[in-house]
């Protein structure tokens, strides 16, 4: 049953931004912001609040882990920051002490049915051991994946085509990092592959797509050099997942999720077109990608189950 609750975890920029997001887009009647720092949190609340007369009725406050009691969505974005240079990967042993306290205080309240859903990088690992450390199943533990990425894939397309990117249809999957693989033989416009459209406007070539997946790839890293962190774009992303849990959407989404033989991957988590609904994750698509997308994202799988092992999960 959705009770139009949700719980942000962590009120840094992308948390706080997270909650403005979501404060704009009307789909909760209440937003509760939980941080170590109180004070933080109860600002970013309030500061949040005070906007509450322009948009639908919603109660924006600060918290602790028993107002996760009623959640219908617990957003974790809490974590040590990405330094200049510092790959998601190398993130991962900072956060993962930072995560058991965090899994452990949602445990206590939270209801059988909440879905968890993880912002904090490096996501994918992150999201398969939020799945590892509660009791929730595989359905109801998601991460943010390469949603981002594959919106700033189709921004670079209407960028390089002058195609609105709403009609700019393409993938990021794998990781959400440095092993991502972009799908182009599935990314159409108006029904022509890329290389199609490409051909027939002349406004693109093949070393466009290579550029504009590099590009993507390293977005990150560009904004993080010019402005210290990247938050924006990610709330975004996020509001548009919940929005899909919250109307029970059932739309398509690259979502991290818990991978169960689909593509011959097992137990580890990563992005390819899935199914979000009022439950979570309502079926891994197998998409028909092309031999090398596979093998990409067979690779990807592999980076992460390493590190998976390393840290005994």
């Amino acid at each position: 049953m959705f009770r139009g609750k949700v719980a942000v975890i962590g009120s840094g920029l992308v948390g706080s931004t997270t909650a403005y997001t979501l404060m704009l887009g009307g789909l909760f009647s209440e937003i509760v912001i939980i941080d170590i720092n109180r004070d933080k949190a109860e600002g970013d609340a309030l500061d949040i609040a005070h906007g509450v007369s322009f948009v639908k009725p919603v109660n924006v406050y600060a918290g602790d882990y028993s107002d996760c009691a009623d959640a219908d969505i617990i957003i974790i974005t809490a974590g040590v920051a990405q330094k200049e240079g510092e790959t998601r990967i190398a993130l991962l042993k900072r956060n993962i002490e930072v995560l058991k306290s965090i899994i452990n205080g949602i445990s206590a309240h939270a209801p059988d049915d909440v879905i968890l859903l993880m912002v904090t990088n490096p996501v994918d690992i992150l999201t398969y051991a939020t799945y590892k450390l509660s009791s929730l199943p595989k359905n109801r533990v998601i991460g943010s994946g390469t949603v981002l990425d594959t919106s700033r894939l189709k921004y670079m397309i209407s960028k390089r085509t002058g195609i609105d990117a709403r009609n700019c249809h393409t993938y990021i999957i794998g990781e959400h990092g440095d092993s991502e693989v972009a799908a182009w033989s599935i990314t159409n416009i108006g029904g022509m592959s890329m290389n199609e459209f490409c051909r027939y406007t002349k406004k693109c070539d093949l070393r466009d797509l290579d550029d504009m997946y590099l590009r993507v790839k390293n977005s990150a890293y560009e904004i993080i050099e010019k402005k210290s962190a990247t938050y924006y774009a990610i709330a975004t992303a996020v509001a548009r997942i919940c929005e899909c849990i919250a109307g029970d959407e059932n739309s398509i989404l690259t979502v991290s999720s818990i991978f169960d033989g689909q593509y011959g991957i097992q137990d580890i988590a990563l992005s390819v077109p899935t199914k979000v609904g009022g439950d979570g994750v309502e079926n891994i698509l197998e998409v028909p990608f092309s031999k090398e997308e596979l093998k990409g994202l067979l690779s990807s799988a592999e980076t992460l189950r390493a590190l998976v092992k390393e840290i005994g999960l």
